[in-house]
């Protein structure tokens, strides 16, 4: 299940489409879980003597509420804060596992039989309808751009609530650190961009072996942040402690990176790596000989496309990286993501086989009008898919970025990669399938 419109979909490809075409919406961001409420809802006040027992319940200053947005197979916890203060309502939003916390609410409503909000940046809106004498609720509806689905709710305490703010994250290294993290830019002339980043070098006048990080799909920040997790920052902290200077760079178009994401395609990205590994040639504390690519997920296709391109790459480290095209690896992610979130066996059946069919037409038709049509009738069969989520879903589907990763397999490319390679893969990983990929890694980088 996939839900804010946060962030551009261009490069959304590996993390995100899966989910797209399982649900034929464009409801757009992460897939995650739900965090339970942990407490029982409180219990119903008993009526006064100055208020009848029919009579509708007076407006609580405070309420908070927990709950779901529900999809086959996936559910999205969040939950908000509701406040009525003085006459006028106010709101903010929690959604812990993608790592966004105090969402500021709009039109929120707040009456004895319904509470309303909506979450502008993401055109949804949330209409909570209770019993106006007990409070106790009767339904939960959430509609984004017009699709609907249905969602759970259930109050909680204060307490409770907090619980679902940011996250303790020890593995983030704090300062003082002890090596020089320096904040740089530098020129992709080819693009007529220029990139942001920060370079990484262990105390010392070196030279270091050095490595260039290569970001996963979606417009990613230097260091990778998800679900408040840095994985790139971690990773350059160990590296430096260990000897070794990393580059880790903002995306086009993200922090201090110049450049429109939404006309790019992995090619492209192929050519910031290699500015990148050029970049750090003219830094005297590195290793002009052995400065490698290591890149995660999208990263993964990156990296042995940098070290084809440049015989000047000493090394690629590839984490989660795929080793067929999109089209075959797409399938296999439904798969495995419906199966991991309790989909039967012909839910996930028949998903697989939609999925495939769309992916076969617009293989074949590019971004055509024809093209367009085609899936149109197929997502239309979806029970409350809207006219205008089906046509978000498709504008999101048939760009640059996603076409050219459908058609690319990037095993030819594997072929003519002459330097070490250090493959990692994990076996709970359901985005790019241990199984399907890493083997066809190894054979390519034998043959």
């Amino acid at each position: 299940m996939v839900f804010l419109a946060a962030r551009p979909t261009t490069k959304q490809g590996i993390e995100n489409l899966m989910r797209k075409w399982m649900i034929a919406t464009t409801l757009a961001g992460l897939a995650c879980g739900s965090k339970p409420a942990t407490t029982q809802p409180p219990a119903v006040p008993a009526p006064t003597a100055a208020r009848p027992a029919d009579a509708p319940r007076e407006i609580t200053p405070v309420q908070h509420f927990a709950g779901e947005v529900l999809v086959p197979g996936v559910a999205l916890g969040f939950a908000v804060e509701l406040r009525h203060d003085g006459g006028t309502n106010s709101g903010t939003l929690e959604i812990p596992m993608q790592g966004a916390h105090r969402l500021a609410l709009t039109d929120v409503v707040i009456a004895a039989d319904r509470l309303s909000f909506r979450l502008a940046p993401a055109d949804a809106t949330w209409t909570i309808t209770r019993d106006a004498t007990t409070g106790e609720t009767i339904s939960c509806a959430f509609v984004q751009r017009g699709h609907s689905l249905p969602c759970e709710v259930t109050p909680i305490d204060a307490d409770t609530f907090a619980s679902f703010g940011p996250s303790r994250r020890p593995q983030t290294p704090s300062p003082p650190f002890p090596y020089d993290a320096i904040d740089v830019t530098f020129d992709n002339p080819s693009a007529r961009i220029r990139l942001a980043g920060t370079l990484t070098l262990p105390k010392g006048d070196g030279p270091f072996p050095a490595v260039v990080l290569a970001s996963g799909s979606g417009a990613q920040d230097r260091d990778e942040t998800l679900f408040e997790h840095k994985p790139f920052l971690v990773i350059a902290d160990h590296f430096a402690r260990n000897g070794i200077a990393t580059l880790r760079v903002d995306d086009r178009g993200v922090g201090g990176s110049t450049g429109d994401p939404k006309t790019a395609t992995t090619d492209d990205f192929v050519g910031d790596a290699l500015a990148a590994v050029a970049f750090l040639r003219t830094q005297g504390r590195v290793n002009r000989k052995r400065i490698g690519v290591a890149g995660h997920s999208e990263g993964g296709l990156i990296a042995p496309a940098a070290a084809a391109r440049d015989k000047s790459v000493a090394f690629v480290i590839m984490i989660a990286g795929p080793g067929v095209s999109g089209r075959e690896l797409l399938p296999k992610q439904v798969e495995r993501i419906m199966a991991a979130g309790g989909a039967s066996d012909v839910t996930i059946a028949q998903a697989v086989a939609e999925q495939r069919e769309v992916l076969e037409i617009v293989s074949k038709g590019g971004a055509s009008e024809a093209t367009r049509q085609r899936v149109r009738e197929i997502l239309a069969k979806h029970e409350g898919a809207s006219a205008k989520a089906i046509e978000s879903q498709i504008d999101a589907t048939l760009t640059p970025w996603f076409l050219w990763f459908l058609a690319y397999d990037p095993r030819p490319t594997l072929r003519k990669v002459k330097v070490p390679v250090l493959v990692l893969s994990g076996r709970k990983d359901v985005q790019v399938d241990t199984d399907q990929n890493v083997g066809a890694i190894e054979v390519a980088l034998r043959e």
